[in-house]
C-alpha cells in the first residue's frame, strides 16, 4: 500500500515486516521510546541492544508486524497479537504526517472486530490520538514492574461499542 500526501511529502508505504528489517526497526523503536517516555527512567535506561533482543525474543515470534516507510526509512510500525495492539510507534520526525493514521487503519483492517491496547496515562499525545480514532478508555490501572506507571487500557470496536 502506497499513499501520497497532498503536501508533496514523500509517499508512505505500508508493508509486512521482514527479518532483514530488524536492525533498522529496532533502532527506530529505541529512538522513539527515548523520546516518548522521558518520565520513565526504566525506558531511558534500555540500550538499543536491549530493545533489539526483546524484539527478537518476545515480539517478532508472536506478532503480526507491519512497517510504514517514507523516503526508504522506517517511519513507524505496529505489532498486533490477535486483537491486541502490543506495539505502535511512529518516529518523532514522522509524527503528525499521517503515518500513525495509516498504521492504525492497517491494524483495524487486520482486526476488524476490535482492538485492545495499553498506553501510559502520561503519554497524553497517544491518548489523544487513540481517542480521536474511536478508541475508548475501558480501564485505568498500572503497568507491571519495572515501570509500575499509571496506564490506560483502550478498546476500539467496529460497531463503536467500547466493551
Amino acid at each position: 500500500m502506497t499513499q501520497s500526501t497532498s503536501t508533496g511529502a514523500p509517499a508512505l508505504t505500508l508493508r509486512p515486516y521482514e527479518p532483514s528489517d530488524e536492525a533498522a526497526l529496532t533502532r527506530m523503536w529505541h529512538e522513539t521510546r527515548v523520546h516518548a517516555y522521558p518520565y520513565l527512567p526504566t525506558e531511558q535506561a534500555y540500550t538499543a541492544e536491549d530493545i533489539a533482543s526483546y524484539f527478537r525474543e518476545a515480539i517478532a515470534p508472536k506478532c503480526d508486524l507491519w512497517l510504514a516507510e517514507s523516503d526508504a526509512k522506517i517511519a513507524g510500525f505496529l505489532a498486533l497479537e490477535g486483537s491486541y495492539l502490543d506495539l505502535f510507534y511512529v518516529h518523532p520526525s514522522a509524527q503528525r504526517a499521517g503515518v500513525g493514521e495509516a498504521l492504525l487503519a492497517k491494524a483495524k483492517q487486520l482486526s476488524p472486530q476490535g482492538i485492545e491496547l495499553h498506553t501510559h496515562q502520561q503519554n497524553v499525545s497517544a491518548c489523544v490520538f487513540y481517542e480521536k480514532h474511536g478508541f475508548r478508555a475501558a480501564r485505568f490501572g498500572s503497568s507491571g514492574p519495572p515501570e509500575s506507571s499509571p496506564d490506560v487500557e483502550y478498546h476500539w470496536r467496529a460497531t463503536g461499542n467500547s466493551t
